[in-house]
């Protein structure tokens, strides 16, 4: 155990950045050749097991990123808001310094973007979970085992046989359980319910109408689902399948537009290259590996400036309650943060979009540890990076939005403002 992990936080109150309308944060832009990495640690906050006292990431040994934290500005990031939890899309939005709340993305957008669907302005997109029923028709599983990528591949291809009268229908795959589907119908709304209840133990939900100009839209959806599930019946693990996220693309301003930065993405995952490509993200391809992620980086430095890579596996380990796989993949991470450095990033930030403690196996609403380095960010009194030595940071407990602005002016890319 590294006493400076669990360290007493300071006395007294720290003052947490605040965030600027946008509006006037694009009029102190200034344009240079600084560059900016944003490492998202997907679920990177935990809590303590029950056993040692400690959470995974204050379990893992973790050198460099402590190492790091102590010569970096610190803190804890709230993706939007105390005692909120929040989804991937809103905790991204939020370090891309959207507005988490008055930008909120549907999950199918983001699936449909990040397979580079070509949406037409009326489609409705939806995330598909394949699932597990059990023989009263309640969710067992709500991610059917992870099936692989093959099986759910063979999966939306017999899916693709279902009709249903005035409705068209695409599917395509994500990876292991997750698909999407894009609706396309005359008259179609987003404003639907999920059928995902998100526990197990009850059956899934009927497509409700949020508004009274949704209901036709209602009972065309549930009937393709209830279809579904009877070409779904004699399957196993799959047997049914749960949406969630209906939407249409909404139009949000590019990273050049807000920012004046040319962006580079690169995840693996179909939704997170979905969430670039919503903000104007230039989308890269990479082996699935951090150190590969890391290497498209260094080929195509000169190119943009502004990296945003993305590490999934310590979420899915936190879904599934393995504490000790969130153990092992932190400790890979922080063996890779050597060659991150080596890039010789202007601005480093490294922090996760949600916690998805093991001891809760899903997301929760518990503050995210966060560095910034630069060099002009002043290292403060945290000495390792976990989620009690975070409380050590001069950054205090502080809106998750605000990280870009901190980028920004960490690179001179802020103007002063007023006289």
């Amino acid at each position: 155990m590294r006493p400076s992990r669990i360290a007493a936080g300071r006395r007294g109150r720290t003052l947490s950045p605040r965030t600027v309308p946008p509006e006037l944060l694009s009029e102190l832009i200034v344009e240079n050749d600084q560059r900016i990495i944003l490492l998202v640690i997907d679920g990177l906050g935990g809590l303590p097991s029950p056993t040692t006292g400690l959470t995974e990431l204050e379990t893992a040994r973790t050198p460099h990123l402590d190492a790091l934290a102590a010569r970096s500005t610190c803190g804890l990031s709230e993706p939007v808001g105390a005692g909120i939890t929040p989804g991937s899309g809103p905790g991204h939005l939020a370090l891309f310094g959207y507005d988490p709340i008055a930008s909120l993305v549907g999950r199918g957008i983001l699936s449909a973007l990040g397979i580079d669907f070509p949406l037409e302005a009326s489609d409705v997109a939806a995330r598909i979970n394949f699932a597990t029923l059990d023989d009263r028709g309640n969710v067992s599983d709500r991610r059917a085992g992870r099936i692989s990528t093959e099986e759910n591949r063979r999966l939306v291809d017999r899916l693709r046989l279902v009709q249903v009268p005035g409705l068209e229908v695409f599917l395509e795959t994500e990876s292991e359980h997750r698909a999407m589907a894009v609706f396309r119908a005359e008259g179609l709304s987003d404003h639907l319910g999920d059928t995902d209840p998100q526990q197990t133990g009850v059956p899934a939900h009927r497509i409700t109408a949020i508004d009274g100009g949704a209901e036709a839209t209602a009972r065309l959806l549930n009937h393709w689902v209830a279809v579904v599930h009877e070409a779904l019946r004699d399957e196993r693990p799959a047997n049914g399948l749960l949406l969630r996220g209906f939407a249409r693309r909404p139009a949000l301003p590019t990273f050049q537009e807000r920012y004046g930065l040319t962006a580079a993405s690169i995840a693996i995952y179909p939704m997170y290259r979905g969430m670039s490509r919503l903000v104007g993200m230039s989308v890269l391809d990479s082996g699935p590996t951090l150190p590969a992620q890391i290497e498209v980086a260094r080929r195509s430095w000169s190119e943009f400036t502004y990296f945003y890579i993305h590490v999934k596996a310590p979420d899915a380990a936190g879904e599934d309650g393995d504490f000790e796989r969130r153990v092992h993949l932190f400790e890979s991470i922080d063996s890779t943060i050597p060659a991150l450095l080596d890039l010789g990033a202007d601005c480093l930030m490294i922090t996760g979009d949600h916690s998805t403690p093991a001891v809760l196996r899903q997301h929760s609403w518990h503050p995210v540890p966060f560095l910034l380095h630069a060099r002009h960010a002043f290292a403060d009194r945290c000495q390792a990076f976990g989620e009690r030595a975070c409380t050590e940071g001069s950054l205090g407990t502080f809106p998750a939005q605000a990280a870009m602005q901190l980028a920004l002016a960490a690179t001179g890319k802020l103007a002063k403002y007023g006289a």
